[in-house]
């Protein structure tokens, strides 16, 4: 049985589907299992994962002695910058809210003995 759809042919059942996939798949475990135990593949991962964190390296180094800042200078700069504009936000509300309070008290009538009211300057 295959999976072509050939007149001729029959279709795989599901089932034989999962007996070819279970299959496939100690198949590849066994591959990957063999690589890992083999030396010569180790030594020449070891070093192929070694020659990238290198490179990373001389590349950070590199991109910081001409002034390119790395990406965790960029997320240092977003976050003191969303603190920023927190802030900012908080004052602009205060400053509202006594904008108010001071439009209040100018609209507030003024008694005998009361300081004058406030001028806008």
């Amino acid at each position: 049985m295959s999976g072509f759809n050939d007149p001729g042919e029959m279709v795989a059942e599901p089932s034989d589907r999962g007996g070819i996939r279970a299959k496939g798949e100690e198949a590849l475990g066994d591959l990957a299992e063999a690589l890992l135990e083999n030396p010569v593949f180790n030594q020449a991962l070891s070093r192929a994962l070694g020659a990238g964190e290198r490179a990373a390296q001389a590349q950070r180094t590199a991109m910081s002695a001409v002034g390119v800042p790395s990406a965790a200078d960029l997320e240092r700069l977003e976050r003191r910058l969303r603190a920023v504009s927190v802030r900012m936000e908080e004052m602009e509300d205060r400053l509202d809210e006594l904008a108010d309070e001071v439009a209040a008290l100018r609209r507030r009538p003024s008694g005998p003995g009361d300081d004058p009211p406030l001028r806008d300057r």
